[in-house]
């Protein structure tokens, strides 16, 4: 490829000069220069590389400059630290020349963005720990993950040119927490593109498909909003009262998600589009004048009282505030109204960066999100976990659904959906949680895993003799309980090692048997424990007797236990390199790694790939190469946690072997109708069947067969043929639950 380096300079000079007229408005004096001066570091340290799709490097921290200012509306310490991202982690720059130039604060949040360097221990994770490090920084600056999220999304938007294994990499992990995060920070706009780029990467036939319908129906969705709105927007004029109609479709993923999880095709997902109104109104009256207009839109049409949803009252811990109430169409379709501000949607969209615009507002929004942020802060300063529990639990507390409860003095405590008592007991102190007993909910006593509900007035019960137990991980769903509960848990397990170390020493002392490294290597091994620690606790806890260590010295091999010394598994390029060439199971039905060998593995049970399937090999660490679908329920955990595992895969079309598949089949029963199902299943198609379950209640059938097929195609097939028998009204496929 030729490239044009003056054409080049060209463009990187038009988006410099784009980048400083977007963030024109909220330029200082001094502030231009600055800019200027990292954007120069920046274009010097990068100027050899290029990014997967050939374009210069400096286009990147441009565009995430650009998506700072734009999108998220941060300020020139953040365009500055956007520029240079990456200039510690891809460069020979240090940290102390940033600090020197521009800054502790700025060099501080570019620390935050820096990966760590170096190898990590064997069962951690490095995108665990780069997450957990950048976390950090929140205690100091919450910038550092606004900027991380506008980086991601830019690396999200320019997905097409990175190779398979690393799209699918990148877009679990954005699922699995950025995207999340995008979320809890009130950033609902950068959100939602998240997850649709998600689905876009990993299953684009199904993406492309829900495109495809909803601008089918766009014509037919912006004349009923039209027609809809006549008789509200008469009214609204007639008080003056000066607003703005906005039709908003609702988001690819989630469209995918419902019909997903509800098993239904698109053309039964109702509420396709909500229509928000939107009030230019001072800040004093946006609660009275939104309840006006609630009020105006259900004397029109009438509401589901069980779908009014005020945000406004009590806004979310994102910060996110609206009214929402569902209402009936003249044409007998559900609508979901959306009432607010103009200062309400900016927040809504733009999130955390919005709220330092409204600071003078006493709006109790920001307080929820400055205390979320404080909790965040809480559990990372407590967290000593390893990094992948930290993210597991962190992760917990991104999600938005949220309980609102009092406590006997009538202060509101906020905490996540499905919190129990316990949860609650633990987010009023520590002390309080591990001494928790049960407590009275609304006067009734009630124990430590009852789930709470909005509106609950809770008082706790503590004895001074409890202490927590395994189970009660169980019972809570909130980091923060979860946390403090593997705390105390640690220092018990620590304890019963020490003893059961103290015991075993003892007792083959007693024994008259030398304490030796490859003697406790072989008791180890003897009882199947992980460790020497796991080891330890277990006799110190009674699981392993004194009699049961005697058993050991009595029955020991005489010659010592040639202990070959545990692999970790590195990465996907290390197994490729290592891996036997061993044909496999189906022989050769699948090409793996970058030189496409057929290698051994194992299909994944959670989700049952067959040929056709798109999917990904996946390095596990005592059972080789296990595949799985794109689109499995855990591929997003799996990539987010170990991203460098992924292998490519691809099927070959060399042979027809039968692969294990789900079908589930809804329909209306009547005699016979079991029969004809298992006929063109067996003899019409020469289907083997591995099980079938079959559940009728009230005139409905409900049918779970596990069948073999050959491939996507096959299956396709089948479900066509089942549809087609009378009483059937849906086929379709389902994961195994194994």
């Amino acid at each position: 490829m030729v490239i044009d380096t003056e054409q080049e300079k060209r463009e990187i000079i038009n988006r410099y000069r784009r980048l400083l007229r977007k963030a024109k408005p909220i330029l200082k004096d001094g502030d231009a220069k600055l800019i200027k001066k990292a954007f120069t570091i920046s274009l010097s340290a990068h100027k050899d590389m290029r990014r997967k799709s050939g374009e210069p490097f400096i286009f990147h921290p441009l565009a995430v400059a650009e998506i700072c200012v734009e999108e998220i509306g941060l300020g020139t310490t953040s365009i500055i630290a956007a520029l240079m991202h990456d200039v510690v982690e891809d460069t020979d720059m240090e940290l102390v020349d940033i600090e020197r130039t521009f800054g502790k604060k700025i060099a501080k949040i570019i620390d935050g963005l820096t990966k760590i360097r170096g190898v990590f221990e064997y069962g951690s994770s490095q995108q665990a720990e780069n997450f957990r490090k950048m976390l950090f920084t929140l205690s100091e600056d919450v910038r550092v993950i606004l900027i991380k999220l506008a980086d991601r999304l830019h690396n999200m938007r320019t997905l097409d040119s990175m190779p398979r294994n690393k799209q699918l990499k990148i877009a679990n992990e954005t699922i699995y927490l950025y995207a999340p995060l995008a979320h809890r920070l009130g950033l609902n706009a950068i959100k939602t593109e998240l997850e649709d780029l998600y689905l876009r990467f990993t299953d684009k036939a199904v993406y492309d498909s829900i495109v495809r319908k909803i601008d089918a129906t766009k014509a037919a969705r912006t004349k009923f909003i039209k027609s809809f709105m006549v008789p509200i927007n008469e009214e609204l004029e007639k008080l003056k009262i000066k607003y703005e109609i906005k039709g908003r479709p609702k988001s690819i993923y989630s469209i995918w998600n419902k019909m997903r999880k509800q098993n239904i095709p698109f053309e039964e997902v109702f509420d396709l589009f909500a229509i928000r109104i939107i009030l230019d109104t001072p800040f004093e009256h946006e609660k009275a004048l939104c309840w006006q207009v609630y009020s105006i839109v259900t004397d029109f049409y009438t509401p589901n009282p069980d779908r009014l949803r005020d945000w406004i009252s009590t806004p979310k811990a994102n910060g996110y505030e609206s009214l929402h109430t569902t209402v009936m169409a003249k044409n007998g379709q559900w609508v979901e109204v959306q009432i607010r501000s103009k200062r309400m949607d900016e927040i809504a969209e733009k999130g955390y960066a919005a709220h330092w615009k409204y600071k003078d507002s006493t709006s109790t929004a920001e307080s929820n999100l400055e205390k979320w942020l404080a909790r965040v802060r809480d559990l990372l300063e407590q967290n000593n976990h390893s990094a992948l529990d930290f993210v597991d639990d962190f992760r917990g507390n991104l999600f938005s659904e949220e309980v609102f409860v009092f406590t006997p003095k009538g202060e509101l405590r906020t905490l996540p959906y499905g919190a129990t008592a316990l949860d609650f007991a633990f987010e009023i102190h520590t002390h309080i949680g591990s001494r928790c007993i049960g407590a009275k909910v609304n006067n009734k006593l009630v124990p430590i895993n009852y789930v709470l509900k909005n509106g609950d007035q809770i008082e706790i019960l503590t004895s001074a003799k409890q202490k927590p137990h395994e189970d009660w991980l169980r019972f809570v769903v909130s980091s923060k309980a979860k946390s403090r509960i593997k705390d105390v848990l640690k220092e018990d397990k620590k304890k019963s090692a020490e003893e059961g170390k103290e015991i075993i020493l003892r007792k083959l002392r007693q024994l008259k048997e030398e304490v030796t490294q490859p003697l406790m290597e072989q008791m180890r091994d003897y009882f199947k424990a992980q460790t020497h620690f796991d080891l330890y606790y277990r006799v110190g806890s009674g699981f392993i007797s004194t009699s049961d260590i005697k058993r050991f010295v009595e029955n020991k091999p005489t010659s010592p236990l040639k202990s070959r010394p545990h692999q970790p598994v590195a990465d996907a390029k290390t197994i490729e390199q290592e891996i036997t060439k061993v044909k496999g199971r189906y022989d050769d039905i699948l090409l793996i790694g970058e030189d496409m060998d057929v290698v051994d593995y194992k299909l994944a049970k959670c989700c049952t790939p067959i040929p056709g399937d798109d999917v990904f090999g996946f390095v596990t660490v005592s059972e080789g190469i296990k595949i799985h679908r794109t689109n499995c329920p855990n591929a997003p955990e799996l990539l987010s946690h170990h991203g460098n595992r992924v292998v490519k895969a691809k099927w070959t079309s060399q042979h027809e072997v039968a692969f294990l598949t789900g079908l589930k089949i809804l329909g209306t029963d009547r005699v016979g109708l079991i029969n004809d199902v298992s006929r063109i299943i067996s003899e019409e198609l020469k289907v083997n069947m591995s099980s079938m379950s079959i559940h009728t209640d009230s005139g409905i059938f409900e049918g779970e067969i596990m069948l073999y097929v050959n491939d996507t195609r096959h299956l396709e097939q089948l479900m066509e043929k089942l549809r087609n028998v009378e009483g059937v009204i849906k086929a379709s496929r389902f994961d195994s639950k194994e």
